[in-house]
């Protein structure tokens, strides 16, 4: 009998996988970057679908099998594509989610990542439009440390994203900016 996995989990990619299945990649704070195989879910009328858009946050059942990782269950939670008014705001979350996913080399449980991302994603929803550049840097330089690629020091709680944080972040885009270019580079990418 194969285990059973409940965990939540942010979807960052989707892609095809035959004629109906898509392989969705998922930040989860157990099991970290998964990729697992969701069947049928093109098809019309999928009952998965609307929990496995990229940038949705949602509660899923993930069973490991031979093949790796199969989803055989999911829930929405938080469309976050929703809940992020501009079309700038959008293309922010997705520019950050790729950065997860040429960082993150697979599974290794990171609940530090999962919290940044779900912090970053609740600002674009909630703040103004002006601090989203800086809620970007933010998210990324609190990426990069959390997995070592940053020795600075980042502001207090890794999934605070509060407006003192962010202005913080405004004054210094430069320095923030400089660490960022530094740590991307040490990454080797």
């Amino acid at each position: 009998m194969r285990h059973r996995y409940d965990t939540r989990g942010i979807v960052l990619a989707r892609s095809p996988l035959g004629e109906a299945n898509a392989l969705v990649t998922l930040l989860t704070p157990e099991l970290g970057l998964v990729r697992a195989r969701a069947q049928s879910v093109r098809t019309s009328g999928a009952k998965l679908a609307a929990a496995l858009t990229t940038l949705t946050e949602s509660s899923v059942i993930l069973v490991r099998g031979k093949e790796g990782w199969r989803l055989a269950g999911a829930v929405p939670e938080e469309q976050w594509f929703m809940r992020i008014p501009s079309k700038d705001g959008r293309e922010r979350s997705a520019r950050v989610g790729g950065l997860i996913l040429r960082l993150v080399a697979g599974e290794a449980p990171e609940p530090e990542l999962f919290d940044v991302m779900r912090g970053y994603l609740e600002a674009l929803a909630t703040a103004p439009e002006a601090l989203h550049e800086a809620a970007e840097v933010l998210a990324v330089l609190r990426i990069l440390k959390t997995l070592g690629l940053d020795t600075g020091d980042v502001s207090r709680e890794i999934s605070a994203f509060a407006p003192e944080s962010l202005s913080h972040v405004v004054q210094d885009q430069a320095a923030y900016v400089a660490r960022i270019n530094a740590g991307i580079s040490a990454s080797g990418l």
